[in-house]
């Protein structure tokens, strides 16, 4: 079902996409400009081998497109991660074993009906697997109201927020059964949330853009925020390296996991 629900947003956003493929966009005259759908692909691996060995590897995948009646988003996101770690073996004895220590893979899509040229209807889902995160999965899907504040050339501003309807699984608790620790399964919880969406957008320079998007999913048993800010400098046209700062919270996690998770990195950008 979680699944299903990405797949029907996505394909309707692309249905809505052919229909109108030029783009609005709001400059401080009023006047509109017109593109199809855009989009960035972003990519960052590090290895380290020698007296420590480790591999990190993200990649990042999003499409947005706008015109006269549909504001739509896609996006995927990949994050897996291998390093040293210290084990206790079948003997007693701890030992370092090479071993993965990130894995975690999002993807989502909003479907946006222009009621005027800066206020719409959007509808969203998103579906998120970390191995090493509080929840092991979780799913959401909303429908709200959205309004863009701000859009020129230099910098553009959106909100969105609207009641939504979010399922997730609880990572596996640790638990001592006849003096060994196992993992026992959590049960899957589902609940309603209140959805925000804060995106702003700032040219700094010719070739220097700063990003950052909060998300929130608010309910009674789980709250999860999620922000993420970047900084990108243009190469060329279509490449630009990109700093990126992430920070996640999940307010009910098990006992040994934290709330906050952060992730940094340095993606090399392709722009089409």
């Amino acid at each position: 079902m979680k699944n299903t629900s990405l797949a029907v947003l996505f394909v309707s956003a692309l249905a809505a996409g052919g229909t109108h493929a030029q783009e609005v966009a709001i400059d401080p005259s009023g006047a509109p400009t017109n593109s199809g759908w855009s989009g960035s692909g972003e990519f960052g691996f590090a290895s380290a081998r020698g007296n420590s060995r480790s591999e990190n590897l993200n990649a990042k995948l999003g499409l947005t497109q706008e015109n006269e009646l549909w504001k739509n988003n896609f996006f995927l996101n990949g994050l897996r991660s291998k390093g040293e770690v210290s084990v206790v073996d079948a003997n007693g004895n701890t030992v370092s074993q090479f071993s993965t220590t990130a894995n975690r893979y999002e993807g989502g899509a909003s479907v946006g009906y222009k009621l005027d040229p800066r206020s719409y209807i959007v509808g969203a889902g998103r579906y998120e697997h970390d191995d090493f995160g509080s929840n092991l999965w979780q799913s959401t899907v909303s429908l709200g109201y959205g309004y863009i504040a701000l859009k020129n050339q230099r910098t553009e501003l959106s909100f969105e927020i609207g009641p939504g309807y979010k399922r997730y699984r609880p990572a596996d608790e640790l638990q001592d059964v006849g003096g060994v620790t196992v993992p026992v399964r959590q049960e899957t919880v589902g609940e309603g949330v209140a959805r925000g969406l804060v995106n702003y957008k700032y040219r700094l320079t010719d070739n220097t853009a700063f990003e950052d998007t909060l998300l929130l999913e608010a309910g009674s048993k789980n709250k999860y925020y999620q922000n993420d800010a970047g900084l990108s400098v243009s190469m060329t046209k279509k490449m630009a390296l990109k700093l990126g700062f992430q920070v996640r919270y999940n307010s009910d996690t098990q006992p040994g996991t934290q709330s906050t998770d952060t992730l940094t990195t340095t993606n090399l950008v392709y722009n089409f």
